[in-house]
């Protein structure tokens, strides 16, 4: 086996082959996840009209303190009958247009409303409680920039600014399979030497998280002629990724049968743990992963290498793995050779985000890590991180 490259090469050589996928327009209604390809401006100035921040009276902040007759009340998506008349108040609520002349809104809870006049006691300050014309964005404003993603509060400002479509890069299409003739889908009776397949699920979880359509695949014997049926049919698709067969056994066929059919190998390995005998390659516009077969070294390679590729061909501004940061509360050994992922409990002490490792770290103990949510990353090195130690970690939910 080749020297395994560093997760920063790796990934490098990830996202400079991962050539942009075509765009197409989208309802905003419709975007939510998506990547933004063109930047997106306000159609109107937010908000289009100056508005009432308070319900209460709309004044001339010069005629207070004192007792005004009023002149109109003023319901939001109604307009003023006219301009405030001088030595008057207009009743006004939240949103409302503040009419011409007016210049301040006096809060309801602190007047004294007769009905028919107002008594007001303090000196209202020109601008109090008036969100101006265009005070939020200008029309023609780039309200989200062009590779962003699109999560709540992009698209109600989208909504908010009148823009009714987006242009985001199409969905990646990815072709997920599992290798094994151990392996039988949950539910299925296990025969002696069999278990039950759970990657190709976990690993459609984790892309769908960067809006890939992602289709599963039958699982795939070890056989050659199932694999290039399977490996051809996968390679259709944006992005192919298999999981199991890429070591160097007698049954580890996926990287030869892939060669076979015009798979270009970038890489193959990466100094990482789990998951260290991971490929990569492309054919054409295709990339292809190899995954190894354990099923957190399927998770962390899913999650650290193939979120990227995704991220990369829907042309987002950052498409490398996003990092938070957070306290180990217990000491983390280091390798010498490998970076290591290490799950891990997020818990909440004070400012900071505790994580506190869970027992069984073997990239096959998959039931024990739906304890965890967060993957730590323990970087290559001699000697350990002591408690109390800032680390980074990707979370997993």
């Amino acid at each position: 086996m080749p020297d395994p490259l560093t997760i920063d090469d790796a990934l490098a050589r990830i996202v400079e082959n991962a050539q942009l996928l075509p765009a197409e327009h989208v309802t905003v209604a419709g975007a939510t996840g998506r990547i933004l390809r063109e930047p997106a401006t306000a159609q109107v100035d937010l908000p289009p009209f100056p508005s009432s921040a308070m319900d209460g009276f709309a004044v001339r902040a010069s005629e207070t303190p004192g007792e005004l007759p009023i002149a109109y009340r003023v319901a939001a998506g109604v307009p003023p009958p006219g301009p405030l008349p001088p030595g008057a108040a207009a009743g006004i609520s939240t949103g409302a247009t503040v009419p011409a002349e007016a210049d301040a809104v006096v809060p309801v809870e602190i007047v004294d409303d007769r009905g028919s006049h107002v008594v007001i006691t303090d000196t209202a300050v020109v601008g109090q409680h008036v969100r101006p014309r265009g005070g939020d964005v200008s029309a023609g404003v780039t309200v989200v920039p062009a590779g962003s993603r699109l999560g709540a509060a992009q698209i109600g400002a989208l909504a908010a600014t009148g823009v009714a479509e987006v242009v985001c890069s199409i969905r990646p299409r990815v072709a997920v399979v599992a290798t094994g003739s151990e392996l039988r889908p949950a539910g299925a009776e296990l025969a002696a030497g069999q278990i039950y397949e759970s990657n190709r699920a976990m690993i459609a979880a984790v892309l769908a998280r960067v809006n890939a359509d992602v289709d599963v695949l039958p699982v795939v014997e070890d056989d050659a002629d199932a694999h290039r049926q399977a490996i051809a049919r996968g390679l259709e698709s944006d992005v192919l990724v298999t999981s199991g067969g890429v070591s160097m056994g007698e049954h580890d066929l996926v990287r030869r049968v892939a060669a076979d059919l015009g798979v270009r190998e970038i890489f193959w390995g990466v100094a990482v743990k789990p998951g260290k005998p991971l490929s990569f390659g492309a054919r054409d516009r295709t990339l292809v992963f190899g995954l190894p077969g354990n099923p957190v070294s399927s998770l962390v390679g899913a999650m650290v290498f193939v979120t990227p590729a995704l991220l990369a061909l829907q042309g987002a501004r950052n498409s490398l793995p996003r990092y938070a940061s957070g306290i180990t509360s217990t000491p983390l050994r280091r390798n010498p050779h490998r970076d290591e992922f290490v799950r891990a409990v997020r818990v909440d002490y004070g400012e900071a985000v505790q994580l506190e490792p869970i027992v069984g770290q073997e990239s096959h103990m998959i039931a024990r890590a739906a304890a965890a949510d967060a993957l730590v990353h323990v970087p290559r090195g001699e000697g350990e991180l002591e408690a109390g130690s800032l680390v980074r970690f990707l979370a997993l939910d």
